[in-house]
């Protein structure tokens, strides 16, 4: 018998949406959400979870970009993470100092330590695939491709009412999202209202109010205008939420609600804190670092357009870079709940299937939240992702929840640093401008700027970490020498630093040797710039080159991404570089050598594409790997040090 997610009447009864949240649902047609169990040996790329940065090499031990995921920071704080990777869970080990990538049925499956990401290690033959389809990626235009509308025509496919978490239907874009495109932008609150009624669940003098919100934060270098992808993040919440205690929708409850939840996330909860949320939501207790049940998030990954600063119409109706098409839309609804504190890395299961639909674009996490993603297909236009597709966002988005709320296997995965399997939201930014759309820190246009100029400038400066005490994008070039979490800068950033920075040197790949003393010179010279101020522009404001690429870098890598679409490679990698990065080639000190699974040697600057592992059966980690990065956690941040166990991705904020 095929398992399934129940709609609204067994929902109730298992308690997965209880009380006045269940207000939120509508059982229009009343059809159960119907899923497989999936074994991931079956996937071309079993190791989806494990994203293609964490494979980089860290130039003995000077390039840490794993602490942006793998800390004890969240748990230490018990705030709504149960998966600490930096060395507090025997069961996971320390994933900062260790490429302990784990194996699936092993030996009869490939295991973790094989790189599965051929298009980022070998963009080569990605190009040679696509030449194989009678395309030429020269002759693409990807002014006009990007600022085709790909999201309206995928909206007009989701049935029934965009009101409704999901309309109870059988059909294929069940899941997307139901926020309509055509009521965006957000207003200036960051609510997003409609003129159309019946896409609104209230009326207000500034029109239908949809129930989504904007939400502007601090990205991570994943989704940056400098990878090609930028993101809207939308929340809505439970229609008590919306109501005053009288049970009349009010829109300053609902403001007030989402504050408070955004205060719970954020860990800055006022003193003496509020046990429940307001108005009709009283019965729903404030978690600290938890969503309520029906918590949704919709969240458009877009292109970058460079034009688009939400200023001319014209070019589409975003700000922050965030080109009209979409690469993505990806949806999180919270169904069950996550008590992190009762649970933990030992009720993880390397081998656990995945629960998902093949055809409607979504999985469980199996830490409480169903997960959805609509991509391009061949045509640009958006389709449900595959099973095999999401299990990239269980990688990021999970953590280890309870077997005993399921009625069915379901394999998790996460991070260290996300608060209840989330990364936005914890980032917002303060005040009203974080209830906006997502802007990349204030972005402006300037129309005059050549194709390889700087295109615009940022409104803010550098957002400082609570815990660190330093700017976000200040502590990230300190630990990572890169703008990405692949560890490497762009072309047009590397002839910014060179002329801000005396003796900036260019990456040496002659050998290991002299490639590790161009990164340790690079990493002394980058702290220094930081410490003066240099990521910072005369007013204060982030350097735009550091945030935004060229016209034509941005170009360039909207052409490299369309190759994965035309060829439907996803799941072999999303990133797409001009060449093998260097972070993905074999540069290591003397005397900490490793070889391939089969015990040839590596060669200086061959492209890493596997690592060894432990072939001990009677070892509990066989099949594990067990090459060192190199990240040592006793080497002091003065000498160059990157470790850090502790690293928290909250902001700054006045806590009343």
């Amino acid at each position: 018998m095929v398992p399934s997610i129940p709609h609204l009447p067994r929902l109730l009864l298992v308690g997965a949406i209880a009380g006045a949240q269940a207000a939120s649902v509508s059982a229009v047609q009343n059809a159960p959400l119907l899923g497989d169990t999936i074994d991931r040996a079956t996937f071309r790329n079993p190791y989806g979870h494990i994203p293609a940065q964490c494979y980089i090499e860290t130039s003995g031990g000077r390039q840490n970009a794993c602490q942006f995921c793998h800390t004890n920071g969240a748990w230490e704080l018990k705030l709504g993470n149960n998966n600490p990777q930096a060395g507090a869970s025997p069961v996971l080990g320390n994933l900062q100092e260790e490429y302990a990538f784990a194996a699936l049925h092993y030996p009869h499956a490939p295991n973790g330590s094989i790189n599965p990401w051929e298009n980022t290690l070998f963009p080569e033959r990605l190009l040679a695939a696509v030449r194989e389809l009678g395309q030429d990626p020269e002759r693409w235009d990807m002014s006009g491709y990007v600022r085709e509308d790909n999201w309206a025509p995928a909206f007009a496919r989701r049935p029934v009412s965009p009101r409704d978490w999901d309309p109870g239907v059988q059909a294929a874009f069940r899941l997307l999202p139901g926020l309509d495109p055509a009521d965006l932008p957000a207003d200036p609150d960051g609510f997003v209202r409609s003129t159309r009624p019946e896409h609104g669940l209230f009326e207000t003098d500034d029109g239908w109010v949809t129930g989504w919100r904007a939400v502007n934060f601090v990205p991570y270098g994943i989704f940056t205008p400098h990878t090609g992808s930028v993101s809207g993040i939308y929340i809505r919440l439970p229609r008590a939420f919306m109501r005053d205690a009288q049970g009349a929708f009010d829109l300053g409850t609902y403001a007030a609600n989402l504050d408070l939840l955004a205060r719970a996330i954020q860990d800055r909860l006022p003193k003496p804190t509020p046990k429940t949320y307001l108005g009709g939501a009283s019965g729903v207790a404030v978690e600290r670092g938890l969503y309520p049940l029906g918590t949704e998030f919709a969240h458009p990954l877009h292109y970058v357009d460079l034009a688009a600063d939400g200023r001319d119409p014209s070019v589409g109706p975003y700000p922050g870079t965030r080109a009209r098409r979409v690469k993505e839309i990806r949806w999180m609804y919270k169904i069950r709940g996550f008590e992190p504190n009762y649970t933990g890395p030992g009720t993880k299961e390397e081998d656990a299937p995945v629960y998902a639909s093949h055809s409607q674009g979504w999985i469980d996490n199996g830490a409480g939240w169903l997960l959805a993603g609509f991509i391009e297909d061949a045509r640009g236009q958006l389709r449900p992702q595959t099973p095999a597709e999401l299990v990239q966002c269980v990688g990021c988005h999970s953590g280890n929840g309870s077997k005993d709320d399921l009625a069915y296997d379901s394999f998790t995965s996460g991070t260290g640093n996300t608060i209840d399997s989330t990364w936005a939201f914890p980032r917002q930014l303060p005040g009203a401008s974080g209830w906006a759309e997502m802007d990349y820190l204030g972005y402006r246009h300037d129309a005059d700027a050549g194709p390889d100029d700087t295109p615009g400038s940022a409104a803010w400066g550098d957002p400082i970490n609570r815990r660190e005490g330093k700017g976000e994008l200040r502590h990230f070039l300190d630990n990572v020498v890169g703008l990405s979490l692949y560890g490497v800068l762009p072309p047009s950033v590397d002839r910014f630093l060179a002329r801000r920075i005396d003796g900036w040197p260019a990456l040496d790949t002659g050998s290991s040797a002299a490639f590790l003393q161009s990164q340790r010179r690079r990493q002394t010279l980058l702290r220094q710039l930081t410490a003066d101020g240099g990521h910072l522009g005369a007013n204060g404001k982030l350097a735009g080159a550091l945030l935004y690429p060229t016209r034509r870098e941005a170009a360039d890598s909207a052409r490299r991404y369309r190759q994965v679409v035309a060829t439907q490679r996803y799941d072999l990698g999303k990133d797409v570089f001009p060449t093998t990065p260097p972070t993905f080639r074999y540069f290591r000190p003397e005397g900490t050598d490793y070889t391939h699974q089969d015990g040839r040697a590596y060669q200086d600057g061959e492209v890493v594409v596997d690592r060894p592992v432990d072939k001990d059966s009677r070892n509990i980690t066989y099949g594990v790997g067990t090459a060192a990065t190199l990240i040592d956690p006793a080497l002091p941040f003065a000498d160059g040090g990157t470790a850090n166990a502790g690293y928290l991705p909250l902001l700054q904020f006045e806590i009343p």
